[in-house]
């Protein structure tokens, strides 16, 4: 058999066969303390999209079932074809399987009051664009001061640093992506120029953007040889941004 997947709840039927042991396996949040307890053997990921071990794969189900599924259309006749069917499907953007199951936009909006409801997913829809206080403060109807104070109250956070975090979050998984050069990335998100991007994204992170895409990218094994590479990768993995 070529591929065996499993979407969503479907990793409970895959899981009990055995043939998932020791492997790599997504699993969607809500199910993940289930699945650990019940499947111990599984490598599991509560946070991804979805993953590739071998010929099987797994996926946390809901919308990234539709990335699932592009992903595998991309493997099979291109990523050309792959964003056409997209674009037929109205989505929004194609996301890769190593990105999180609750994004940062959406973690915004959660927290966000009625009065920013919006803003933070228009945000993250336009970081290449200018996004200073005063463009800020401008769509949200407010004067400058006011907007600063009233978006710190919702946030924690100035709105410099929201949508500095923004970007960075954003750079985070396009990273993830080999055909994103740094320099394209840097472009896209609004910085002036991939030398600026660099020392914002080692500001917040710690680690140069190449270092973070080699190590988020490393092979994973049980080889011996690669004890300091795992837990270097997943350093990476879990670097929380941190406010400038």
């Amino acid at each position: 058999t070529r591929r065996v997947a499993a979407v969503g709840r479907g990793i409970y039927a895959l899981a009990a066969t055995g043939l998932l042991d020791g492997r790599q396996a997504v699993v969607h949040w809500r199910f993940a303390k289930d699945v650990a307890s019940r499947f111990s053997q599984l490598r599991l990921n509560p946070n991804n999209l979805f993953v590739q071990d071998g010929p099987f794969y797994t996926c946390a189900g809901g919308t990234s079932a539709v990335d699932f599924a592009l992903g595998l259309v991309e493997d099979d006749y291109g990523r050309h074809v792959a964003l056409a069917l997209a674009r037929e499907l109205v989505v929004q953007v194609k996301r890769s399987g190593e990105q999180e199951q609750c994004s940062e936009a959406l973690k915004f909006q959660i927290q966000s009051s009625d009065r920013f409801a919006d803003l933070p997913a228009w945000i993250f829809s336009h970081l290449g664009d200018d996004l200073s206080i005063d463009a800020l403060a401008q769509r949200a109807a407010m004067s400058r001061r006011n907007f600063t104070r009233l978006f710190h109250e919702a946030f924690g956070k100035t709105p410099a640093q929201f949508v500095a975090e923004a970007r960075i979050a954003e750079a985070q998984q396009r990273l993830l992506v080999p055909r994103n050069s740094i320099e394209s990335i840097a472009q896209s998100l609004g910085f002036r120029s991939a030398d600026v991007f660099s020392v914002a994204f080692e500001r917040f992170t710690g680690i140069r953007p190449r270092i973070y895409r080699t190590l988020r990218r490393a092979p994973k094994n049980n080889g011996s040889a690669s004890g300091d590479s795992h837990k270097s990768a997943a350093r990476a993995r879990s670097t929380v941004l941190r406010a400038a």
